[in-house]
């Protein structure tokens, strides 16, 4: 039986349920592609972290928009949503001065922020080391959420709430552009047909337009991540971010003193050579999850990475961490490595194909952070 939608997504993570979400509420009937039994890629496989001040201007004000997004649904339905705030922790001079200016940055756009003294950070976060911090800053507005429970707890609002038609263990073989509809079909011959189809996971673009894949700018980033046992008597409020946090994000590299300050770090450091910063988060369990590190490969070379874990990389993550935190337990329960993919030279991967087939991926670690609000003016730039 041929089913016919105005718009269907391909790809049940983040930003391809986001995009859905966003033509529901246009009024539009959606059906959401999953080609797994459920999401299982980048979207469940890192810290749940929404982090607008992480990001630069123009993609912290769309971060923005995903935390107001993120509240309001929480206020109709749990997904998981903690406001808890996040900080950056500094560990020396330059640190604190990035910290200073990024706040000067945040006054001017009216984002909320507050510089916190040794003291109250000590006080603010127990079992942070003494002898690490110099001072933090503090975002009130920001949120955590659950990355293997929240986008699911989404798709169950969705559909019941809002009338999505979701579809899991769907692997589209063919998306090709019919008449005035864009016909797309599974494994099992399954025929659907939309006047829009937005395709939003990198492996359904490398199986349908392989050609176009292989010619694309996207990169791959494997993170590797763990998760201590469950902490007895211990609680960590919000995201923390550290030192080399501040070293890295985005948002810090619009800061006057950044580049001079990057100057001086070492080459053969092994924080850079891995690409690790350490995080911490405390997950609904009580566990603690530390990470990560970043290591990069061509989208079309992912082969490249090891589809191990380089138990030298989780050495180094949980020596540093250790060197910030006192915690009352650092035996890991799980190891775990995710990957993402994203543009070396633009935010975002877009391209549409015969008008009516929009490819939007490679949106990298931005993902559980600018979705929600970069969905939403992409839905209203595709649907006119």
């Amino acid at each position: 039986m041929e089913q016919k939608f105005d718009v269907i997504v391909i790809g049940g993570g983040i930003l391809g349920t986001f995009h859905a979400y966003h033509a529901l509420l246009k009024g539009y009937k959606v059906c959401l592609l999953e080609k797994d039994r459920m999401p299982r890629g980048a979207t469940t496989q890192n810290f749940g972290q929404v982090v607008p001040s992480g990001m630069n201007s123009k993609w912290q004000k769309l971060g923005r928009e995903s935390l107001r997004i993120y509240k309001e649904i929480q206020s109709q339905f749990d997904i998981s949503v903690r406001q808890e705030g996040t900080v950056y922790l500094a560990s020396d001079d330059d640190e604190e001065q990035l910290l200073i200016e990024l706040r000067s940055l945040n006054n001017t756009n009216g984002y909320t922020s507050k510089m916190l003294t040794k003291k109250e950070c000590l006080q603010k976060y127990p079992g942070l080391k003494s002898n690490y911090v110099t001072a933090g800053l503090f975002f009130p507005e920001e949120v955590t959420v659950e990355p293997r429970t929240m986008i699911h707890r989404l798709q169950q609002y969705m559909v019941e709430a809002l009338g999505l038609t979701f579809k899991t263990n769907f692997l589209v073989i063919d998306c090709v552009k019919k008449d005035d509809m864009v016909e797309v079909s599974n494994t099992a011959n399954e025929r659907l047909k939309a006047s829009k189809v937005i395709i939003c996971n990198g492996s359904d673009f490398k199986n349908l337009y392989p050609e176009l894949f292989w010619k694309s700018d996207l990169e791959v980033s494997k993170l590797q991540m763990m998760k201590t046992k469950p902490q007895q008597n211990f609680e960590l409020k919000g995201s923390i971010l550290t030192g080399w946090s501040i070293r890295r994000y985005e948002a810090f590299k619009e800061c006057p003193s950044y580049v001079q300050i990057k100057s001086k770090e070492p080459e053969d450091a092994l924080h850079k050579k891995w690409g690790v910063h350490i995080l911490f988060k405390q997950a609904f369990d009580g566990s603690i999850i530390i990470g990560d590190s970043h290591e990069y490969a061509d989208a079309k070379n992912i082969d490249e990475l090891s589809f191990d874990i380089d138990m030298d990389i989780d050495n180094f993550i949980l020596e540093e961490a250790k060197r910030i935190f006192k915690l009352p337990t650092y035996e890991i329960q799980k190891k775990w490595y995710g990957m993402y993919a994203q543009c070396k030279t633009q935010d975002i991967f877009q391209k549409t194909i015969d008008a009516d087939i929009h490819i939007i991926t490679g949106i990298g670690g931005k993902g559980m952070t600018g979705s929600a609000g970069f969905s939403k003016k992409n839905i209203a730039t595709i649907l006119n």
